[in-house]
């Protein structure tokens, strides 16, 4: 969804004209596979982070587009709401000290934004839902200026015909109905990049659908939304409803969602990419005018750019990625599991955990996904996201146990070789392993704080809506301190 769109309304002619040209990229994808076109480097890593702005009093701060001219520094970018901004990592690989180096850069950039931001005056926050967002921020002049957000506003709810309907039922429940795709622009991510060569693909991603369920289990940053405790990971079912196609009618008929977990195992790439022609129609019908084929037989490396901006509607929690850097295509395997924070550490500590488990994972001789169904899969996903820390998944070996037993027992010691495979420094993989493990043990994450947190301060006589504020002061701090979140104290 980085790619920019030049309008935001398509005539049915472009409509048809578009269809058939991803058809076409689609084509030239399968031929380059064939014919092994694609660079086989594996283990370059990327993360993008979207971060919330606050204002002094903590709640959203509408003002990306004075953040980022203060900022001007490319590794930061719009978001779609105007609270929002993302910060993008260089890509790297993770061996040798990469990892720290990686933890300090980020510390670097957030730091020099903050005080930059400041300026402005916003804060930046780090988190998956922002606690103090209500639903009158999310009215008049919320998005972000960007002709790309318009378009896909516009195609949301053309494909829908009627406004979008919230309803979330978790310890507490929501139900409202919106006419507008704002309440997406709450979920903010970490997305983890890994590039791998296309005959290997297959495996990784197949890992990396399993790993999503421990993944939320240990990540978790999203309870609150509107005032309301929702699930562990509330933006995972946020995000599903917030930017859904589909009439109930079409629900009910089984269509498949554009926020997408996925239904079945695949052997190679290319399924995915083939899934997303057959079952999801053109959100951003955009042709470009390049001739993929002619590009394809004078040596080039086409871009596929509808196959590509197609790809970028259909919001897989784990996305195929194809790409070109300096004339070569490559593909990678996109993350888009975890919340934003609570640290820049958590944040690599998860990233380690993610990266050593996958590459582990993927080199098995008897992997886990031919001993587990792809419903059990996804079952232990939606089993993350509504109960993080009190979460338990099914797994070939151990029946039903606990997240924190599992990733003790089995993805730690996973984790630990995949890094080690990668050449990551003993030292930064001990930094890194140990925080998820004390996060195991304590059964700590930032959801199981923010909502302690929260009920610690209405026990004393907070409302609902001044506990939020006085935790979300309190998380801010946290997240400065840069100190692990199973850490912090609590008020």
């Amino acid at each position: 969804m980085g790619d920019e769109i030049a309008g935001t309304t398509f005539t049915r002619a472009e409509r048809t004209r578009y269809r058939e040209k991803v058809r076409r990229c689609l084509d030239v994808f399968e031929r380059m596979l064939a014919e092994d076109h694609f660079e086989t480097t594996a283990g370059v890593t990327g993360m993008e982070i979207e971060l919330n702005l606050i204002s002094s009093t903590y709640q959203p701060a509408m003002a990306n587009a004075a953040v980022l001219e203060r900022i001007a520094d490319p590794a930061f970018q719009t978001e779609l709401g105007r609270y929002n901004i993302e910060l993008n990592a260089p890509p790297t690989t993770l061996a040798g000290d990469s990892l720290a180096s990686l933890e300090q850069s980020l510390r670097e950039s957030l730091n020099r934004a903050e005080s930059l931001a400041a300026g402005a005056g916003s804060q930046i926050v780090m988190v998956g839902i922002l606690p103090t967002l209500a639903r009158e921020h999310l009215t008049g002049d919320w998005m972000s200026e960007n002709p790309r957000y318009e378009a896909l506003e516009d195609a949301v709810l053309g494909a829908r015909r009627e406004d979008i309907d919230l309803d979330i039922s978790g310890l507490e429940s929501l139900r409202m109905t919106v006419d507008s795709i704002a309440p997406e622009s709450a979920c903010t991510s970490v997305q983890l990049h890994l590039q791998v060569a296309p005959q290997d693909f297959a495996a990784h991603w197949n890992a990396a659908q399993l790993l999503a369920g421990p993944q939320l289990a240990l990540g978790a940053n999203s309870p609150f939304l509107f005032g309301r405790r929702l699930w562990a990971e509330t933006r995972t079912e946020l995000f599903m409803q917030a930017t859904d196609t589909r009439s109930p009618e079409l629900r009910n008929q089984g269509v498949r969602p554009t926020v997408w977990f996925g239904d079945r195992w695949i052997t190679s790439i290319f399924d995915l990419f083939e899934e997303n022609v057959r079952y999801f129609p053109a959100l951003l019908p955009q042709i470009t005018d390049e001739e993929p084929e002619e590009v394809l037989a004078a040596g080039g490396a086409p871009k596929l750019q509808e196959l590509r901006l197609h790809n970028g509607t259909v919001w897989r929690w784990n996305r195929p990625v194809y790409d070109t850097v300096g004339g070569v295509p490559h593909c990678r395997v996109e993350n888009r599991v975890l919340p934003a924070g609570p640290t820049v550490v958590d944040t690599v500590a998860n990233a380690a955990f993610y990266y050593g488990c996958l590459v582990a994972m993927a080199g098995d001789d008897r992997p886990v996904w031919s001993r587990m169904s792809f419903a059990t899969a996804k079952a232990n996903f939606d089993a993350g996201a509504r109960h993080g820390v009190e979460a338990s998944f099914y797994w070939p070996g151990y029946g039903e146990v606990g997240w924190d037993e599992l990733i003790l027992r089995e993805l730690l010691p996973l984790a630990q070789e995949g890094l080690a495979s990668l050449g990551v420094a003993d030292d930064a993989a001990s930094k890194y392993l140990e925080i998820v493990k004390a996060r195991c043990q304590l059964r700590r994450n930032g959801a199981w704080w923010q909502t302690e947190a929260v009920a610690r301060l209405e026990a004393r006589g907070s409302s609902r809506a001044d506990a939020l504020t006085e935790m979300t002061r309190l998380y801010t701090q946290g997240m400065h301190s840069n100190e692990p979140v199973h850490t912090w104290p609590l008020p």
